[in-house]
């Protein structure tokens, strides 16, 4: 189980695969937080899921009587309730930079990555049985990768993080860039050397290294042995579960 329990350990709903589900999942392991998790996909969300998140979003924290829904709610409040180490900047100007680009990495990359590229790949197949759209992968890789990696290029340090210190703009960045490496999409050292590097050094944290195994389980095994596989490695998966076999539709950006 990842972190120590210092409490009584929080409940997350998502998928190890999910952008926002890492976020949230290393922000845990970074304070030292316990958790079990139902590691369902959003699409095979029951009537449960819905009733704990009504836009059919990942993540979902459940913290005694409290329930949130959105990574970026989520990690503000961890970062209220368990303050150490900090996920935002104290500096006032530093914390508005390191939202700005969680937000960016929420909204942009989210679309560009997941939904244009990953999701294209690996979940339609998966879920749904269809075939990608190849279109409109090739346009994406042609046109909007290239965008957002030379912005984050042009906001990223020779050394070190966004902020000086290891803040949320990088958790999130990452974690966005994790699944554009599953779906074999990266930053050329070459093109984009202070992105690259970037990356490199935060997915090198132990809090995310640690989600890996988790991760490459995954995506060897059908949704329904999901459960099952992740079991067998030792995730701290909940006895109940809120998913179905059945895929419906519903957002899962979180």
């Amino acid at each position: 189980m990842l972190g120590s329990a210092r409490e009584a350990p929080v409940h997350i709903v998502g998928n190890y695969v999910s952008p926002y589900v890492r976020k949230v999942l290393v922000a845990l392991d970074l304070k030292g937080v316990a958790y079990t998790i139902d590691p369902i996909i959003p699409f095979l969300g029951g009537d449960g899921f819905t009733a704990l998140s009504p836009l059919r979003r990942i993540p979902v924290l459940v913290d005694g009587d409290l329930t949130l829904t959105d990574s970026t709610v989520i990690c503000e409040y961890l970062d209220e309730v368990h303050p150490t180490p900090p996920l935002l900047p104290r500096d006032p100007a530093l914390r508005a930079r390191a939202r700005w680009l969680e937000e960016f990495a929420d909204t942009r990359m989210g679309e560009v990555f997941v939904w244009r590229v990953f999701a294209q790949l690996i979940v339609r197949p998966a879920v749904f049985g269809q075939q990608p759209d190849t279109a409109l992968i090739e346009k994406t890789l042609r046109e909007d990768v290239p965008h957002v990696f030379d912005y984050l290029e042009s906001q990223a340090p020779e050394d070190g993080f966004f902020c000086g210190e290891l803040s949320i703009a990088d958790i999130a960045v990452a974690s966005f860039l994790r699944n554009a490496a599953l779906a074999k999409v990266k930053p050329e050292p070459e093109r984009w050397p202070r992105l690259a590097g970037l990356v490199e050094r935060t997915l090198a944290l132990p809090s995310f290294v640690r989600l890996k195994e988790f991760e490459r389980a995954l995506l060897k095994v059908p949704p329904a042995e999901h459960r099952q596989a992740l079991a067998a490695i030792g995730a701290p998966i909940s006895p109940e579960t809120v998913g179905t076999d059945r895929p419906r539709p519903g957002l899962s950006r979180g």
